[in-house]
């Protein structure tokens, strides 16, 4: 039976899209407490099922899927530009497609403008009202009102009209932010985009024998199975290993590996790979909340996720993919980078979080070259000898100095021109192909 959390969140998605939300109705309509009903309605908007917009209150949104993860909804606008909504509250679930700056003639602003757009203006009322009348939302800058009738007009339309002290340029640029964080996130490969639901085939339960086991080994050629309770919550995963060599009438729940590491359709694939690579395990079961099974994950289906997502064209630039796309390889024998402004702290030398990516990078490229794996870090110790400041060059060369089957561990020495400024000693686990 779920509990009363995991029913709230379910009755949530069961409500119409733009549905107004309060922690009384929920609390009254499921006979919950108040502080179930409110811890409930937090995660919900963590889920992106419910948007939060001061003197509006709580209204359930649509959830976005992957592929559409850089939309803002009106209502995550509010929130983002610190607005206040004057007309049109029953559209703020609506998704903009693209946001229009109102800073020329009429007729040419119309020419831009499409439904599902939201238009940037100052008190201008004919190009508000022109823009309602279009099928797109408005935003007036500047702390200006709306006037009765495009206020009556966006009612009428169900298109939000919201207001904001910030100058167009400023609120441009925070929404654009927004815009270009939600497509950083997009790129993160999620367990939800990989896993294998379960079918009940795949499962067995603790009062069942290793003479099940095998029979289901032998019509799916799955080496482990979760192992769930009558309600089906995982309590415990078996594999071939667990098996080997005892009674086909043994009790699976005496041979099965109990309180077994699971994963969330939130975690990420990289953590889920650092896990299984650590714990040495190559299955992985995935579950809810309530710790209900919803399905699984190998080793080779995280794996084939990390390369698909390599593949993939990046939109958003993460500190990460500035410096990659600054590190120049030398005949394998060192690798040359820059400092530009964006890698420096207040006193424009490089920031510690720029300088670690510098030597990881220089040292899994090298890698890459020498042993032809993928690798994560383990352990970094890093020693800055010399202040390195902006445009500077720095000649990083890594150099293995142990290597086993699982890990290698690296020397990484950072010059610029004759003297060395750096140093660093990492450990890295070697991916399996």
């Amino acid at each position: 039976m779920r509990t009363k959390h995991e029913q709230i969140l379910a009755y949530i998605e069961t409500l119409l899209i733009g549905d107004k939300i309060s922690v009384r109705r929920i609390a009254k309509e499921l006979q919950v407490s108040e502080g179930t009903a409110y811890r409930a309605i937090k995660e919900a908007e963590n889920q992106s099922l419910v948007s939060t917009i001061e003197r509006v209150g709580t209204i359930r949104i649509e959830r976005k899927v992957k592929e559409n993860f850089e939309r803002l909804t009106f209502a995550e606008v509010v929130n983002i530009i610190d607005g206040q909504v004057v007309g049109g509250k029953s559209g703020l679930h609506k998704t903009l497609t693209k946001f229009v700056i109102g800073a020329m003639q009429l007729d040419d602003m119309m020419r831009y403008i499409d439904p599902g757009n939201l238009l940037i203006v100052g008190n201008r009322s004919k190009a508000q009202l022109t823009s309602l009348r279009s099928g797109a939302a408005v935003l007036i800058t500047g702390g200006f009102d709306a006037s009765d009738e495009v206020k009556l007009e966006a009612d009428s339309r169900d298109l939000p009209v919201i207001s904001t002290s910030y100058d167009t340029f400023t609120v441009a640029t925070m929404i654009n932010r927004a815009i270009y964080d939600q497509l950083i996130k997009k790129e993160v490969l999620f367990i939800e985009d990989i896993y294998v639901p379960l079918q009940q085939t795949d499962i067995l339960q603790a009062n069942q024998s290793i003479g099940d086991y095998h029979a289901k080994n032998a019509e799916t050629n799955h080496g482990g199975f979760p192992v769930v309770d009558t309600k089906g919550r995982l309590i415990g995963i078996v594999t071939s290993r667990d098996v080997m060599g005892k009674e086909m009438s043994e009790l699976i729940e005496k041979v099965m590996t109990k309180q077994p590491i699971s994963a969330t359709l939130k975690t990420s694939v990289a953590s889920a790979s650092h896990r299984m690579i650590w714990e040495g395990i190559d299955l992985m079961p995935v579950v809810d909340e309530g710790n209900y099974l919803l399905g699984i994950i190998s080793r080779q289906d995280v794996l084939k996720g990390l390369q698909l997502i390599q593949r993939q064209p990046q939109h958003g630039e993460t500190l990460d993919d500035m410096v990659k796309s600054q590190l120049i390889v030398h005949q394998n024998e060192y690798v040359e980078f820059t400092v530009t402004p964006q890698m420096t702290n207040q006193f424009g030398a490089i920031s510690y979080g720029a300088f670690v990516t510098v030597l990881t990078e220089a040292g899994e490229m090298a890698l890459k070259s020498k042993k032809k794996v993928e690798s994560i870090v383990e352990n970094v110790t890093i020693y800055f000898l010399k202040p390195i400041q902006m445009d500077s060059i720095l000649h990083v060369k890594p150099t293995i100095i142990d290597s086993s089957r699982r890990f290698v561990k690296m020397e990484i020495d950072v010059h610029i021109e004759t003297s060395q400024v750096g140093k660093a000693m990492v450990t890295f686990q070697l991916l399996d192909r």
